[in-house]
């Protein structure tokens, strides 16, 4: 019963460690790139702006 705590435990610091990595990647990105460009939908021509600098 004594293995079941340890992964128990391994798996509660696991998720810890993948929330304050999302808390802090979270915080870097919205210091990096304005509100505008967070909430924009303009892939298809930020991928077509791409695509035509790649043509040759």
């Amino acid at each position: 019963m004594e293995l079941w705590n340890y992964i128990e435990y391994g798996a509660w610091g696991l998720s810890a460690l993948l929330g304050l990595y999302m808390v802090v990647d979270w915080f870097k990105i919205d210091s990096t790139y304005s509100e505008d460009v967070l909430t924009s939908s303009r892939e298809g021509e930020l991928e077509a702006m791409t695509e035509e600098t790649h043509k040759v």
